[in-house]
């Protein structure tokens, strides 16, 4: 296998950085990342970026907004009433929440306000709205996956990723 292509999987050791450059997630220090090309597991960019690439081929590009985690949406700060979280619950901004939809699927929430009747959250992914600049290095292309869902790359090892970097 010579090149990356849709339908195969390609492992990438990455690092992916803010427009301030700050380090949002990278491979390093855990395995490299592998990608089912075509299968709509990475922010769409990120996928296009790796077409065409080669074996130990090393690339940086940035992707606007549009091609990563969208733009924000305001519609997503929703107001929830102070009363309906759990027994015990000390609401902080800048808590991380999960919150069920009716079919079981949880979304992450920030807390951006507390105040005495409500709890303001934020819906949109964290780098909703963010250019994102990856510097990346193709290290293996095969036809079959070499990684199981548990070894995404993640660090949990519990097949669940952070949703930060997509792969599962």
């Amino acid at each position: 296998m010579e090149q990356v292509e849709n339908g195969v999987f390609v492992s990438v050791e990455y690092t992916g950085t803010l427009a301030n450059g700050e380090i949002f997630d990278s491979s390093k220090n855990r395995q490299p990342l592998e990608v089912h090309m075509g299968a709509g597991q990475m922010i769409p960019g990120f996928e296009k970026a790796l077409l065409g690439m080669t074996i130990n081929e090393k690339k940086t590009f940035t992707l606007e907004a549009d091609d990563a985690y969208g733009s924000r949406d305001e519609e997503l700060m929703r107001n929830f009433p102070r009363s309906s979280t759990p027994p015990g619950a000390v609401p902080e901004v800048g808590q991380i929440v999960a919150l069920q939809t009716p079919d079981g699927q949880q979304i992450p929430a920030k807390i951006v306000k507390v105040d005495d009747q409500n709890i303001t959250l934020d819906m949109n992914h964290p780098l909703a709205g963010e250019p994102l600049t990856f510097e990346v290095e193709v290290v293996g292309i095969s036809d079959t996956p070499t990684q199981s869902v548990e070894d995404c790359g993640d660090g949990c090892g519990d097949g669940c990723c952070d949703g930060c970097c997509g792969c599962c």
